[in-house]
């Protein structure tokens, strides 16, 4: 597997020498990107929404670099030229976007030493834009309770949403996890989830009773009529029988969220984030938050118990006489 990977990075750099002679600076670029997202792929396990993502970031560097009167390409990026690229998206972009762009800039660049590509970083004194710590925005559990009983259980369409509402507020399901489930995915007998995660990760996950009992109403009265190929293993297909996109569900949550009267901005990772602050709140052990929620770093959860305590102090504040 090594030699195949590096034989395919020389056949790719024998590519981009091509290309610079022809003076084709785009498609060398293209060709550089291809490999470095190819390397994360196999090294990292990212998935392709991250990967979409990292490509997005550097295709926009290198028509920036190109519209230049040099026209150079990537490997002729300089720290002045990346400055100054940097410093045209301020008041443009937020600083997380920035952060993003830096940081996938940095992975390409060392990549490109590490092929020998290139000798010197361009990226190494350029510093990530200092952020404030946000805090996710969480539902209140009658919030929760209000948008969950918003779909029309009596249609095949609105059993499969409540269905998969349910399950994404029980298990603290990514959108990406709850859209591609497959039916093996779900033991019903053991009422967990078998997820693949961020880097391709395995969790089990339990579903929970109230979660469990939609599910199986769920496959009983409305898969079949919604997915005309038996065969099919989609878990919940869209009005075409399809994987249904990530849109797609956004858009049916932000009508529920009309419907339900929550006044709170409300995403498909709203529901992510109700799951594990209303765990910290009623006592769960951060570390079983990380394992359940398939955080790789505990760093990541950590962000929760910054809401539950900022949750406490409103609850102080307005019930305690001298709050």
């Amino acid at each position: 597997m090594a030699a195949f990977f590096v034989f395919g990075v020389m056949a790719i750099f024998k590519k981009v020498a091509f290309m610079t002679d022809s003076g084709d600076v785009l498609g060398m670029d293209s060709a550089l990107v291809d490999a470095y997202l190819d390397a994360c792929w196999m090294e990292k396990g990212l998935s392709q929404n991250t990967l979409a993502a990292y490509r997005r970031d550097l295709l926009s560097v290198c028509r920036w670099l190109f519209v230049r009167p040099e026209k150079v390409g990537l490997l002729a990026g300089t720290q002045a030229l990346l400055e100054e690229y940097l410093g045209e998206r301020e008041g443009k972009f937020d600083r997380r976007s920035t952060a993003r762009t830096i940081s996938v800039l940095r992975g390409f660049y060392l990549y490109q030493i590490r092929v020998e590509a290139m000798t010197e970083d361009p990226m190494a004194n350029i510093d990530l834009p200092k952020l404030g710590r946000s805090l996710p925005k969480v539902l209140t559990e009658a919030d929760v309770e209000a948008l969950l009983e918003a779909p029309d259980i009596d249609l095949p369409i609105g059993l499969r949403d409540r269905a998969m509402l349910e399950l994404l507020y029980a298990c603290g399901l990514r959108v990406t996890e709850l859209v591609t489930l497959e039916t093996h995915q779900i033991n019903l007998r053991q009422g967990v989830v078998r997820l693949i995660g961020k880097g391709n990760k395995e969790r089990l996950v339990p579903m929970g009773e109230e979660a469990l009992s939609w599910i199986e109403r769920y496959y009983k009265e409305a898969r079949a009529e919604l997915i005309p190929n038996v065969n099919s293993q989609i878990l919940f297909p869209s009005l075409r029988g399809r994987v249904m996109t990530r849109q797609t569900f956004w858009h049916r949550i932000k009508r529920y969220v009309i419907e339900a009267g929550v006044a709170s901005a409300v995403s498909p990772h709203t529901l992510r984030h109700a799951f594990a602050t209303h765990l910290l709140n009623h006592g769960a052990d951060l570390r079983v938050v990380q394992l359940l929620l398939g955080h790789s770093d505990l760093s990541t959860t950590q962000i929760y118990t910054y809401v539950a305590q900022h949750r406490l102090k409103e609850i102080h504040a307005q019930h305690h006489p001298r709050g």
